[in-house]
Parts: C-alpha cells; sequence; structure tokens
C-alpha cells in the first residue's frame, strides 16, 4: 500500500478504483443523491420521441443536448474545483487547529513541516553551491571570451595573419562556446549532486533521499540546464561566448526573460504543483497549473507583442550582413514570421499543459531542445560549409597555365554545390524538428521502405552529379591543355575547331545522359521517354529538314578539313575571316566589321585563302613607250628590296615569278607577277611588294599608263592633213 501511495498516478488510480466499487456496493446512494440528474435524463429521453412524429432525425434537439452536455460539464468543473477549494479549505484549518496527530495525505502536520523543513535545507544547498560553481566558471567564462578574439601568431605577411586569423574564427568560438555550455552543465550537476547528497546524508535517513527532495534536485537539474541552453545563445556577460551577434542589453533582456518563464514554469509545475496536490488535494493541484501557464501563457503573449516589431528590425538588420543569400533570405523570412512562431509555441505549451498534465513539461523540453539543437547544428554546418567555400579557390601557377579554364570551372561547381548542400540541410533540420513535435516520426520513416528508398535516391543522385562533373573536368581539362599546351607546338587550327566542336558535343552527351539517369534514380520510367524522344527526333527530322541538312553538311564539312577558325574565305559569296563554326552554321566576320552567320546548307563552294600556301598575284600596266625588259628589270629589284624586309621575307616561300606580257590593251600592256607566300600573308607582301614597284618606277622613269584619248583628223587623198586650228583664250590672247 505504501507503495501504491508513493506516486501520485498510482495514488490516483487506487482512489478512482476504490470509487467505482463504491458505486457498485451503494447503487442506491447514487439514486437518492441524483434525483434530478434521473429525471432530466428521463425527460431528455422521452423528449426526442415525442418530437419525433413533427421534425426529421436531424433537429434542432441535438444541438439543445450539445449545449446542455456543455453546460452540464462546465457546471460540473465548476462544482468539481469549488468542492476541492472547499476541501482545501478545510484542510488548511485542519492544519492550523490540529495538533500533529492529525492525518494529512498519510502524513502528520509534523511530519509534513519537517519534510518542508528538509526541502528547504536542501533546496538553499543545491542553489548556495550552484551559485559558488558559477561564480568559479565565471573565470572560465572571461578567458575563453578573451580566447576567441585573441590573435595567433603566424609568421607571414600580414594579409596572411589575416585571413588565417578570420578562417581560424568561427572555428575558435565553435570551441569556445560549446566549452561553455559544457563548463555551465558541469556546474549544475555538481551543485545537484551537493543537494542530493545533503539530502541523502543531512537531513535524510542516510539510506534514502526523500521523495520530495529527489522532485526538487532532479527539477533543478532539468531548469538549470534550460537556462544554461539560454545563456548559451545569449550570454549577456560576454559578448564573445553569444551564439548571434546582438547589442548587450538586448541579450541581457531577453536571456533575462527566457530565465523567468523556464523558472516559473519549471519549479511551479514540477515542485509547486505536486506539493499542492500531495498536501491539498489533487484537483486544486491542477487549478494552481492552470493558474501557472495561463500566467505564463498571457505575459509571453504581451512580451512577444510588445517586442514584435524591434525584433524584426534586428533580424533584417542582420540579414543584410549575412555572408550569403541563403541565410540572408531565411533570416527575413524569420523577422516577418518570428512573432507567430513564438505565440504556436506558447499556446501548444498551454494546450499540452493541460492535455498531459504530467508529461507536458518533459516533452516540451525534450521537443524544444531537440528543436535547437537540429537548427543550431544546421546552422553551424552550413556556416562552417560557407566559411570553407567561400574563399576563391586557387590553383597554383603552372597549373593555370597549362589549364587556364579549370580554376574558374571549379570555381562556378561552388555556388550550385552550397544550394544544394543548404537544401538538403534544411530538409534534414526541418524533419527533425517535425519528429520533436511528434508530427512526424522521423526513425520510423527511415527504417520503412520509403524512407530507405529517398535516401538511397538522394545519395545516388548526389554520386552522379559529382561523377557527372569529374567526368566533364576531365574532358575539358585535356582539351584545353591540347589548345593551350605548355612548352608544345600550337595546335593547328584544325584542331582547335575539331576540339571545341568535340567539348560541346561531350557537354550535350553528358548533360543529357545525367539527366536520363537522375530520372530513372527517382523512380521516373525513362524508358518511354526515350521511345518519345525516338519519336519526336523522327518527327523533327521531317519537319526540320533543313536544321537536318545543315547538320550534316556542317560534318562532311569539318571531316573534309574545308575551313577552320581564322581561315579567310568565301562562303555564299561572303568574303571574311571565319570566328566561329557550330554543328550547323559558320560566323564570319568581313572586313567591314559585319558578322554573318551562314547556315552550312547554304553552302555550296568552300573557298579558302589560308590553306597550306598563297601567291601575291599582280597584273602591273605598263606603257606601250616603255622598254619590256626594262620594266621587268625594276620588278626583279623591287623584289630584292623586299627580301631584306624582316618581317615579310619568312613569309616569302619562293622567289618571284614573271611569266611575261599577259595582255595588250588600249593603255598599254600588262606584266603578270607571283610572289608565293604563306598562308594568309598574300595581302601584307602585296601591299609592301606594291610601294616598292611605284618607288621603283617612278626612279627608272618607267610611266605607268592611265585613262587617256588620242584625237585624230582625217587625211586627203592627195596626202594631206589640214593644221588643226588651235584658239586660245584668256587675258593673254590676241
Amino acid at each position: 500500500m505504501a507503495d501504491l501511495l508513493e506516486t501520485e498516478q498510482t495514488r490516483d488510480k487506487l482512489i478512482a478504483e476504490l470509487r467505482a466499487l463504491a458505486d457498485k456496493q451503494h447503487p442506491e446512494e447514487n439514486a437518492t443523491t441524483t434525483p434530478s440528474a434521473t429525471a432530466t435524463s428521463a425527460k431528455e429521453t422521452e423528449q426526442p420521441t415525442s418530437k419525433s412524429e413533427k421534425t426529421s432525425p436531424i433537429s434542432k434537439d441535438s444541438n439543445v443536448l450539445f449545449s446542455r452536455n456543455i453546460a452540464d460539464a462546465i457546471q460540473g468543473f465548476i462544482a468539481s474545483v469549488s468542492h476541492d477549494v472547499s476541501d482545501a479549505i478545510n484542510a488548511v484549518r485542519r492544519i492550523d487547529q490540529a495538533d500533529d496527530a492529525v492525518s494529512i495525505s498519510g502524513f502528520t502536520t509534523e511530519g509534513w513541516r519537517n519534510l518542508l523543513l528538509n526541502l528547504l535545507i536542501v533546496a538553499a544547498a543545491t542553489l548556495a553551491a550552484f551559485h559558488i560553481f558559477r561564480a568559479i566558471a565565471a573565470r572560465i567564462y572571461l578567458r575563453s571570451n578573451r580566447w576567441i578574439t585573441a590573435v595567433p601568431t603566424h609568421t607571414g605577411s600580414d594579409a596572411e595573419m589575416e585571413k588565417r586569423f578570420i578562417g581560424s574564427g568561427l572555428y575558435r568560438k565553435s570551441l569556445a562556446i560549446g566549452f561553455a555550455m559544457i563548463v555551465d552543465t558541469a556546474a549544475i550537476l555538481l551543485a545537484g549532486a551537493v543537494g542530493y547528497a545533503v539530502g541523502l546524508f543531512a537531513v535524510g535517513e542516510a539510506e534514502k533521499i526523500e521523495t520530495i527532495e529527489s522532485l526538487f534536485i532532479n527539477t533543478f537539474v532539468a531548469v538549470e540546464i534550460a537556462k544554461a541552453v539560454v545563456r548559451g545563445i545569449f550570454s549577456p556577460r560576454y559578448d564573445q561566448l553569444r551564439l548571434f551577434s546582438m547589442r548587450d542589453d538586448l541579450a541581457a533582456y531577453w536571456c533575462a526573460w527566457l530565465e523567468r518563464v523556464i523558472t516559473i514554469m519549471g519549479y511551479g509545475i514540477l515542485v509547486a504543483v505536486p506539493l499542492v496536490a500531495a498536501i491539498l488535494s489533487p484537483t486544486v493541484g491542477q487549478l494552481l497549473s492552470v493558474i501557472i501557464m495561463l500566467g505564463v501563457y498571457l505575459y509571453a503573449i504581451v512580451i512577444i507583442r510588445r517586442n514584435r516589431q524591434s525584433v524584426r528590425n534586428s533580424l533584417e538588420g542582420y540579414a543584410d550582413t549575412a555572408s550569403t543569400s541563403f541565410f540572408s533570405t531565411l533570416i527575413r523570412i524569420l523577422a516577418r514570421v518570428w512573432h507567430t512562431l513564438a505565440i504556436v509555441y506558447f499556446t501548444v505549451l498551454l494546450i499540452v499543459s493541460q492535455i498531459a498534465p504530467h508529461d507536458a513539461l518533459p516533452f516540451m523540453a525534450q521537443a524544444t531542445l531537440q528543436t535547437l539543437l537540429a537548427i543550431g547544428i544546421g546552422l553551424l554546418l552550413s556556416a562552417i560549409v560557407n566559411a570553407v567555400f567561400r574563399q576563391h579557390i586557387r590553383l597554383s601557377d603552372d597549373l593555370r597555365k597549362r589549364l587556364p579554364m579549370l580554376e574558374s570551372r571549379i570555381n562556378s561547381y561552388v555556388p550550385p554545390a552550397l544550394k544544394g548542400f543548404h537544401f538538403l540541410n534544411m530538409m534534414v533540420v526541418i524533419l527533425v524538428v517535425l519528429d520533436a513535435w511528434r508530427a512526424f516520426n522521423l526513425s520510423q520513416w527511415i527504417t520503412s521502405d520509403s524512407g530507405r528508398a529517398v535516401v538511397i535516391a538522394t545519395v545516388h543522385v548526389a554520386i552522379i552529379l559529382v561523377i557527372a562533373a569529374l567526368i566533364w573536368t576531365t574532358i575539358a581539362s585535356i582539351i584545353e591543355h591540347r589548345l593551350s599546351p605548355l612548352g608544345m607546338a600550337q595546335p593547328s587550327e584544325r584542331e582547335k575547331t575539331l576540339l571545341s566542336l568535340f567539348r560541346n558535343a561531350a557537354l550535350v552527351v553528358i548533360v543529357t545522359l545525367t539527366i536520363l539517369v537522375v530520372l530513372s534514380q527517382i523512380g521516373i520510367d525513362i524508358a518511354p521517354l526515350i521511345a518519345g524522344a525516338g519519336v519526336v527526333g523522327l518527327a523533327i527530322g521531317f519537319g526540320a529538314q533543313k536544321l537536318v541538312q545543315d547538320v550534316i553538311t556542317g560534318v562532311f564539312i569539318q571531316l573534309e578539313n574545308g575551313m577552320n577558325q581564322n581561315d579567310v574565305v568565301e562562303v555564299a559569296g561572303t568574303f571574311g575571316t571565319v570566328e566561329k563554326i557550330t554543328i550547323r552554321s559558320v560566323g564570319i566576320r568581313t572586313l567591314d566589321g559585319g558578322f554573318h552567320l551562314i547556315p552550312f546548307s547554304s553552302v555550296d563552294k568552300v573557298s579558302n585563302h589560308t590553306r597550306d600556301f598563297s601567291y601575291h598575284y599582280g597584273e602591273y600596266a605598263i606603257a606601250y613607250r616603255e622598254d619590256v625588259d626594262n620594266a621587268m628589270h625594276h620588278l626583279r629589284e623591287a623584289f630584292k628590296e623586299l627580301m631584306q624586309d624582316a618581317e615579310l621575307a619568312p613569309s616569302i616561300l619562293e622567289e618571284i615569278a614573271i611569266p611575261g606580257v599577259t595582255s595588250l590593251h588600249e593603255r598599254g600592256f600588262n606584266i603578270r607577277v607571283l610572289i608565293k607566300t604563306a598562308p594568309g600573308m598574300q595581302w601584307p607582301v602585296q601591299r609592301a611588294f606594291n610601294r616598292l614597284v611605284t618607288k621603283h618606277f617612278a626612279a627608272a622613269g618607267i610611266e605607268l599608263p592611265y585613262p587617256h584619248t588620242v584625237l585624230s583628223f582625217h587625211q586627203e587623198k592627195d596626202g594631206h592633213t589640214p593644221p588643226l586650228p588651235i584658239m586660245q583664250t584668256g587675258p593673254n590672247s590676241a
């Protein structure tokens, strides 16, 4: 019997069973004590029957019954509370008026006084030890606070020292905050051990500690650990040990408020309510629990609404200084809904405390702690990953020379990888938080088939994306190494063109295969997609014959090495330099700067002026009165002088070729000149040779003909030609 009466739950259960047994043994008492209730039940039973002929089964009688039930429930609750309050008053009067022989809940008045005195002794010893240990721990907190801001001694330049210090700042702060939490928890546990020792050896029986004293010590440990978590977040006295940067006055305000709320709820619900329930009655204890929780709830609502805008402004200001856009967006969302979340939290706390009063605070403490740990660990992981990858990845100078685009390509992977990590991290935190509040069973979901499938698919997708990135990086790096070699011969234009096309084709293939494999991993059947792609490809082949012709013609032009980048060509009536070649078109830049994009289907002839070698082809007109051999001699002299040019001479492959006179016309005769040059050098050689020809012909007096008209009059039959009359006009004329 003593064991059954030791705890409140077994005691209440025993009382309920005894009352049920008494009701069975004395049913006549129930009949005599509640005649009105019996009459009312009879009336309620007869009333629907009498009205069933006039109204439908679903009528306003159900509303009347429901309202009457609510009224009866409220009346019964008020009567029960009044009865328990009366019992409590009578119990207090008996305590004041009775002697030591009076029994209250199994104890005499003197026994209760001794128990309460022992409780006060244990509480005083526990709190005194806690303050002593906290004073000792304050020196550790101060040193940790200074250690965070201490500049490490490193050899090297100031920039390197600053970079190393910034990189180690997050590590130092995380380590110091964790160490401070351990020290604070150790102080709480040591104080609880002191209280337990005092209760066991000083006021106990040296064999066991009283239940009420053990209840206080357990409550002290739970409440103070919860307050330690609050102190770890806000740390009002040590700004560097603060989890989030904020003003000292704000940190002190919110830390004191939360500690006050935790103290009232913890000691009130876990200590005061059981004591009152044991001394007076369980209903009075429940009434006290309602008063405490309702007071805490109203107090919290007032504080939240009073500080709604100020906290929002602070969070938005903190979002402006966030390191990444992800954190900035997350903080801005929190700034808008923080008060709603806080009100919902205290509302749930109030409801749970009334639905399950014995398990409310342990559940809320466990759920809150799990939520804070999940959010804290998630934010810490995100901050660490951001700190590691926030810096621009730098490769060695030799590697940058050999693979010029590798560094930028690796850095381009960082933003999407960070976004993916933040998304997965946020999803895990959300699932853990939902599991903490019993809205989602995380362990059961992970062990289920669907949970395992999601986890495995996520891992597989991540591996596939990493492999695809590695393959693409390897292929692109090899191509870049070949296009920009170090200490090797420069690649030809054909190699540049084909490697560029191969790189683009490889990118398309890798992206397509990656998408298909990822879709297959997340449970999408890709067989219909492949079949549909074949049908769509066939339809596109018929509907876009021009596009197919572009691709096929382009492939054959590249295989036959018709043209490459930087070649000077004439394609489809357009003369210029090839700037870009794709699988279906060629881009040509003309001399006037215009860029022409020509599809390969429009190309019926390619004239490449920079293939293997070139010729300066010149036709020089000489007047009839000049000597042909003399003119050819001076052309050779001009070529000899051209060969003295250090820049152009290496581009001339053979001696000048002068086939001779190629044509006679109205102005004179033409002499053809051929100078074989390197590909694309015919135009610089032409300009230089023309300059020298003009110079040599002018020095030798060789006339270059220009358009002129010869006027001749007819001759008489006797051979006499009449003179040409010339009249002079002007101021000197006769």
